[in-house]
């Protein structure tokens, strides 16, 4: 008999999206906040692997403000979707996107004067809109990536209220090493910060309403909440992992007895179990041979739905509250699991992979994640799109 979880979907493979773990992420950041302070929830990269549409209606209704994209497409999927909170596009757009980006209401960083006049112009010749355009000017603090030097902040706010078409509706930027507990690089962030409030208070001084000042991302946010300002801007905590060296024993300490929830489960079943005897081997390169009789599972799950080759040694499958160990190579589309012998696991049966332990894993993301020399970002948005998201509220 085909169990229960299949019943509502064709692949053994999918991930479990619990978007009550979400609002519950959501709700704890609230907690750190002032009442006036707003929430721009991340979610670029179809929300960490998440399912961007999903996430960021279950977001909104947590508590979010924003949201926050990467590309002016991923903006137009959440507008499809139905979705007229405020979009705030964090990378660049390119010319032939800025007619988009009006249309849909996407709010986009800018920095420099050529891209200003570019937007500007583009608005004018085509139409694009009768009232001023909102824009954030991004400060280059530190990170290296886009942003008006602090000192050229002032200059750039001007030729924004200074245009025929634009707006000043806010001032950011990003920490790059605020998910550090180095001394060193505690140093830099707070260097960062006070770069940042000091081109803020440049525009102010100038007589210019510099708008939702915004600079605390998921770090930050957890380890500096006295520099909310107007709004933060939280990733990965969203999703329910800790960033870097902020973790929850970090924050213990300090005091705050912070909660997450992991959001994303990445689970499949048995689709088949073969009997070995001794001495046969299996998967590419014959790595694994069997040093006595044992049964092994065959899972429909590999590299090409994200689950990495080097995956093979870190995580361990659990099958009905017990773990398994992955044998031989990760193939693209399947892996095998040693059961033993009289394991009583029956095809078809679930198998989690990684995620929440409340959800059955015993390996998280952020587990996987530093055993194989990456962050769990990587993990998750590493899921390919071929894994249907189920969504569980």
């Amino acid at each position: 008999m085909i169990l229960r979880f299949l019943r509502n979907f064709m692949r053994l493979t999918h991930a479990e999206i619990y978007l009550n773990n979400l609002k519950s992420n959501i709700k704890n950041i609230r907690s750190l906040l002032k009442p006036k302070t707003k929430i721009c929830a991340a979610v670029k990269a179809n929300a960490y692997g998440n399912g961007a549409v999903r996430c960021a209606k279950a977001a909104v209704e947590a508590g979010a403000s924003f949201l926050a994209v990467a590309t002016v497409s991923e903006g137009i999927e959440l507008r499809n979707a139905g979705i007229e909170t405020p979009v705030l596009l964090l990378s660049l757009c390119s010319p032939p996107e800025i007619e988009d980006v009006v249309k849909y209401s996407i709010t986009p960083l800018v920095f420099d004067k050529e891209f200003i006049n570019l937007l500007d112009s583009e608005i004018s010749q085509k139409q694009l809109t009768s009232k001023k355009f909102p824009v954030h000017l991004a400060v280059d603090s530190g990170m290296g990536r886009i942003g008006a030097l602090p000192e050229d902040a002032l200059s750039v706010a001007r030729q924004i209220v200074q245009s025929d078409n634009l707006e000043l509706g806010g001032m950011c930027t990003h920490f790059a090493v605020a998910d550090s507990d180095l001394p060193e690089d505690i140093e830099y962030t707070e260097k960062q910060f006070s770069s940042f409030m000091s081109a803020v208070n440049s525009v102010q001084n100038a007589g210019i309403n510099p708008g939702i000042r915004h600079c605390c991302n998921s770090p930050a946010t957890l380890n500096h909440p006295e520099w909310q300002l107007d709004m933060v801007r939280p990733g990965i905590i969203v999703y329910g992992y800790y960033p870097g060296k902020i973790t929850k024993e970090y924050l213990l300490k300090k005091g705050l007895d912070f909660e997450l929830k992991p959001v994303m489960t990445l689970v499949s079943g048995v689709s088949a179990i073969r009997h070995f005897e001794k001495g046969k081997s299996v998967s590419y390169g014959c790595t694994w041979t069997a040093s006595k009789e044992t049964d092994i599972a065959v899972i429909p799950v590999g590299y090409g739905d994200g689950f990495l080759r080097r995956f093979s040694k870190v995580v361990k499958p659990a099958i009905a509250g017990k773990e398994y160990s992955i044998c031989g190579r990760i193939c693209m589309d399947q892996c095998m699991i040693d059961l033993g012998n009289e394991s009583g696991v029956k095809r078809w049966d679930k198998v989690v992979l990684f995620g929440s332990k409340e959800a059955g894993a015993f390996i998280s993301a952020q587990e996987i994640a530093d055993a194989t020399d990456t962050i769990p970002y990587e993990i998750m948005t590493g899921i390919t799109a071929r894994v249907e998201r189920i969504y569980i509220e």
